[in-house]
């Protein structure tokens, strides 16, 4: 009877470890695959490029705003036309390499892959393209 006992609790010990390893390995397996922590004042390649395509993005939305001011032209200034277009050269350029910051991020934000300076980038970008076509297209109507 206590032999029976005790090959039962071999047994039952048994299945435990192997359930237990099979289950711990994934876990382990998962936690070794996450980045490393980064701090927040480390400067990674990743964030490197998008804060390049903010500032892209950021000069394309800038130049904008002034072609769109121009083009409104109460004091002669000009029509901003070439500003216009310099805004829509910059602005794409600042929303795809945002783009593709954020597709390539692994981890989600302050990891170090430059997830925030993506989306920003990507959103400075697009106010850049809209306020360039706005000046464009008021720059052809006044001339």
């Amino acid at each position: 009877m206590i032999r029976l006992i005790l090959h039962r609790a071999t047994n039952l010990l048994a299945a435990v470890v192997v359930v237990g390893g099979g289950l711990a390995a994934p876990a382990a397996a998962f936690a070794s695959d996450q980045p490393p922590a980064v701090g927040v004042s480390t400067l990674t390649p990743e964030r490197m490029a998008a804060s390049a395509a903010a500032v892209v993005g950021l000069i394309g939305a800038v130049i904008g705003g002034v072609a769109l001011a121009r083009s409104a032209g109460r004091n002669g200034t000009g029509n901003g036309r070439r500003g216009a277009i310099v805004a829509l050269v910059l602005g794409p350029i600042g929303l795809v390499i945002g783009g593709l910051v954020v597709a390539a991020a692994d981890g989600g934000l302050g990891t170090g892959n430059g997830l925030g300076g993506g989306i920003v980038a990507m959103i400075v970008g697009l106010i850049g393209m809209a306020l360039g076509g706005l000046a464009l297209g008021r720059s052809r109507r006044t001339a």
